[in-house]
This record gives structure tokens, C-alpha cells and sequence, in this order.
């Protein structure tokens, strides 16, 4: 089945328009790809964004849970040898 699309309008400032149709006559192409291009990437950034609190909520859910943890300190030493030659085996989580 073919992708449908919807119309919608949207107002900017004068200024924001004219940067806009600046910008699409340098890469030749039209103001609408570039706002529609625009909203796409915006809204995907927005649903990572999304995506990542809550997994953030989760963690900190478990952590409330379980009291299970790794300390700052712990972390730092790991993450510093991360793709040298002497990495670290990661650091195990305690309460």
C-alpha cells in the first residue's frame, strides 16, 4: 500500500521563511522537503528523547527496587579503559 500524506499548515516569521527558501535554493531543493525533513527528524529526535527517559524511569524504578547500584568511582576506572588495550571487565553492581 502507497504512504499517504497529509497537508498541513504551519506559520512562521518572515525572517524564519526566508532563511528557509535561502536555504532550499542553495541545495536546490524545495522549502517544503526541507520543513518536511525537518519535522521528520525532530519528531524522531523527540521519540529517542522519549524512549530514553523512560528508560532512565525504569532504571532508577529498579534501583529504588533493588538498591543494586555502581558507584561513581567504580564506573570512571571501566569507562577510561574502554577501547584501549588493557580494558576492564565491567564493574558488577552491589547494594
Amino acid at each position: 500500500m502507497a504512504a499517504t500524506t497529509v497537508p498541513m499548515s504551519i506559520r512562521l516569521d518572515p525572517i524564519a521563511r526566508q532563511k528557509l527558501k535561502e536555504i532550499a535554493a542553495r541545495q536546490k531543493r524545495t522549502a517544503h522537503a526541507l520543513a518536511t525533513e525537518a519535522i521528520t527528524a525532530l519528531i524522531e529526535q523527540k521519540e529517542r528523547e522519549h524512549a530514553f527517559n523512560q528508560s532512565c524511569i525504569a532504571s532508577y524504578n529498579q534501583y529504588k527496587e533493588t538498591g543494586l547500584h555502581v558507584t561513581h568511582d567504580e564506573l570512571v576506572p571501566w569507562l577510561d579503559s574502554l577501547f584501549t588495550d588493557n580494558e576492564l571487565p565491567p564493574p558488577a553492581c552491589h547494594a
